[in-house]
């Protein structure tokens, strides 16, 4: 399969935007460069997620057992072209497994370890995997023999492997396959092309089912060196890990990256602080990705933060929601750490809010550069590689001029080629000029001379109250500087005279109350228009979110109703 159209390839080919480089082609440059220095470490709490000791392996015993496991696969059937899925913490093994597709040329199709049977029932039968590596019982749900139920009913077809020594009646045990196969390199196709697709990633917005995002080596290379860049990463780096293998955060952002730094790639799962703050220190991180909340939070307990050597330390990723101005600045300027302020998605949305493009923290949690904007240049190499623009959703012009606010367009080479399998999706996906529709609302903000995009929030989820839009993402951030507040969510709720009327939905510290009157008179003192404030306060344990920890805000809407 060939994701992008043969023109696109040699057109992006031609620009230098991608190299025809293989994944595959990265790793072997890497194992060749630092065969025996460490690369790919476990997270200490392995025994209690999977019952087996942390393993941590050099660049050759990657290069080792990538090869054991594309052995494996292949005496599963899994040749070139072929689907593995696989469902896992994030373990070395699902790093071995993308390494082993990549070598294979092979397509890996890896699913959130939140997804249940409905969810695989959409998901199954449109990529029809040959194999589906997951693990036993986790977190309450044993994952191998739900793919064997699933089996039964008729579903898939799939053979399914098991992590460990272990597996349920008609499955294959991990250790048993690697044990059984044949020894030595595993011979790559030598006609394998960076065009192919690796990975078939999966997305959800307002559409009810999974979307497939199909991603080839060229896509991964040319993300992995925009991350390099945007983060100021050097050879041998150590990256901490935390998000779960299955999307561009985590493949792009981290997986790539430790590729191409040929450093040291940490891995991290469930998000736990001090599991994770010790990795920061034991392991001489220089990179990782937090919340905003947990970066918050960190910034304002000095004794934690003093009791953990971040020496090392030098960027940290965070987005998903608003940055906090003096958070960023605290970190700045108590920590000498660049927080970098990252818009993405699974399709290719790529805007970072880098130290050198926006040397000052405070704007730089609230911007983002209009990368690819035409007349605005940046000193950076992957800028030129990305285009966005501003489109009126009302009339379809593009927006040029600050303060109006349109639909974030964007193409260029981290940018995906269209749904899998979903012609109807990809028609309504992309505009005349082939521009990614976001679903995304920004505006040009009037400071900083047209440079920089400011997020105003999701076309769907602005809240009109009478006539005048509302960035709920705009209240969230006030809301939660309240210090009663532990994480907030603002929601729409219906209003026959207004339309609209907006609903604070927040969990509070422990041991806290909190009501309308006190939160409003909080937001005035922000001097917010007076519109914006919230109409009914909602007090709950937790916000629902997905398998990203990203608020689900439609969730919100019976909440906000009630």
């Amino acid at each position: 399969m060939r994701p992008s159209p043969p023109e696109r390839v040699a057109d992006y080919r031609r620009r230098g935007w991608w190299r025809g480089k293989t994944v595959e082609a990265v790793v072997r440059e890497a194992v060749a460069a630092r065969g025996s220095e460490e690369a790919l470490v476990d997270a200490p709490n392995r025994p209690a997620l999977v019952g087996t000791p942390p393993q941590r392996l050099t660049w050759n015993e990657v290069d080792a057992r990538v090869d054991a496991l594309c052995h494996a696969l292949a005496g599963l059937g899994v040749g070139r072209g072929d689907v593995v899925a696989t469902q896992l913490p994030n373990l070395v093994e699902g790093v071995l497994a993308f390494l082993a597709c990549a070598r294979m040329g092979a397509i890996l199709s890896p699913v959130a370890m939140a997804y249940r049977g409905h969810e695989l029932r959409q998901i199954l039968p449109t990529v029809e995997p040959r194999v589906y590596l997951t693990v036993g019982e986790f977190h309450g749900c044993d994952h191998a023999a739900m793919l064997m139920e699933l089996k039964r009913e008729g579903v898939t077809g799939v053979e399914v492997i098991s992590l460990g020594a272990t597996a349920p009646a008609g499955a294959f045990a991990l250790d048993d396959l690697l044990a059984a196969a044949p020894a030595g390199p595993y011979p790559s196709p030598a006609d394998l092309d960076a065009a192919e697709a690796l990975t078939i990633c999966w997305t959800s917005g307002t559409e009810a089912m999974p979307k497939g995002v199909p991603r080839h080596h060229d896509h991964w290379v040319i993300n992995g060196e925009a991350l390099v860049e945007a983060a100021g990463l050097q050879p041998g780096d150590a990256i901490l890990n935390p998000f779960p293998l299955i999307n561009i955060a985590a493949i792009g952002g981290m997986v790539m990256t430790w590729l191409l730094c040929q450093g040291r790639l940490v891995q991290h799962h469930p998000f736990d602080l001090p599991i994770f703050l010790g990795q920061m220190q034991g392991e001489g991180v220089a990179y990782t990705v937090a919340p905003p909340a947990v970066l918050n939070m960190l910034l304002q307990n000095e004794a934690l933060l003093s009791a953990t050597d971040l020496s090392k330390l030098r960027c940290l990723g965070s987005g998903s929601a608003p940055l906090a101005p003096w958070m960023v600045k605290g970190w700045q300027e108590q920590h000498g750490v660049t927080v970098m302020n990252v818009f993405g998605s699974n399709e290719g949305t790529s805007l970072f809010s880098t130290g050198e493009a926006i040397p000052d923290p405070e704007q730089r949690a609230r911007f983002f550069p209009r990368f690819g904007a035409q007349g605005v240049d940046w000193p950076a190499e992957f800028p030129a590689k990305i285009r966005t623009r501003l489109v009126d959703l009302a009339t379809e012009q593009e927006i040029t001029t600050p303060g109006a606010e349109g639909e974030l367009r964007i193409s260029g080479a981290m940018t995906f080629d269209g749904y899998y399998k979903a012609p109807e999706l990809n028609r309504a996906a992309f505009d005349a000029e082939g521009y990614f529709r976001t679903g995304d609302l920004f505006e040009i903000a009037p400071e900083g001379g047209g440079r920089f995009y400011r997020f105003v929030g999701r076309c769907k989820e602005i809240i009109i109250r009478g006539g005048l839009n509302i960035s709920p993402a705009e209240l969230d951030v006030l809301i939660e500087s309240h210090p009663k507040v532990r994480e907030a969510s603002c929601a729409a709720y219906p209003d026959e005279r207004l339309g609209e009327r907006v609903c604070a939905v927040v969990a509070l510290r422990p041991g806290q109350d909190l009501t309308l009157d006190e939160l409003n008179a909080h937001l005035r003192a922000h001097d917010i228009a007076t519109y914006k404030l919230p109409e009914k306060l909602r007090i709950v344990e937790t916000l629902p979110r997905n398998p990203l920890n990203k608020v689900l805000r439609r969730d919100l809407a019976g909440v906000a109703a009630s």
